[in-house]
């Protein structure tokens, strides 16, 4: 769920993100709490939106404030259930792998094949899957026409796609989390 208070503005927005604002934007143009008008150029916008940023103020007058009752009981169980919830989710959350990002300044070659500089043992990774290659501004992944294709942060990669620590990417359904060495 994309809520504006717990959303960093950098953060790519995956399908799964687009597909959830959607999701409400559709069932409060059903209930009558936005007009078709409203409903199809916030949809425009949902579907033009990179960045989580993007799409959190497209829903954030369908989604109603949560109601806490007053003083400092009423914070306490608010903060308390809050603070369940985040560990709840915390908890569930997959855990990635780390891809090191290498100290030298050459081209490595991720994939299935024992040559690879990064070999990941998995059977919907390409021999030869993508690159990484450091360049001026940092790191470039590149897809080496896979056949399962690349993913930074839920995008496919296409083209040469900017990677830093604390992004995530998909080679298949090999999943890992960028890290500085």
């Amino acid at each position: 769920m994309v809520s504006q208070d717990t959303v960093p503005e950098g953060l790519r927005a995956s399908d799964e993100d687009r597909e959830n604002v959607i999701g409400l934007l559709r069932d409060g143009s059903v209930d009558g709490r936005l007009s078709h008008e409203t409903f199809m150029h916030r949809l425009d916008e949902a579907m033009r939106a990179r960045r989580l940023g993007e799409l959190a103020p497209l829903i954030s007058d369908l989604i109603p404030p949560p109601t806490v009752p007053g003083g400092w009981l009423g914070r306490t169980v608010g903060w308390c259930s809050a603070a369940g919830r985040r560990a709840q989710l915390a908890w569930r959350a997959p855990r990635l792998s780390p891809l090191v990002l290498p100290r030298e300044d050459r081209a490595f070659v991720i994939g299935r094949s024992p040559s690879c500089d990064f070999w990941i043992r998995d059977g919907t990774v390409s021999w030869r899957h993508a690159e990484l290659r450091r360049c001026a501004a940092g790191w470039l992944l590149t897809d080496l026409a896979s056949t399962n294709g690349t993913r930074v942060n839920g995008w496919r990669v296409d083209e040469a796609s900017a990677v830093k620590p604390g992004d995530w990417v998909a080679f298949g359904r090999a999943r890992f989390r960028i890290m500085a060495e």
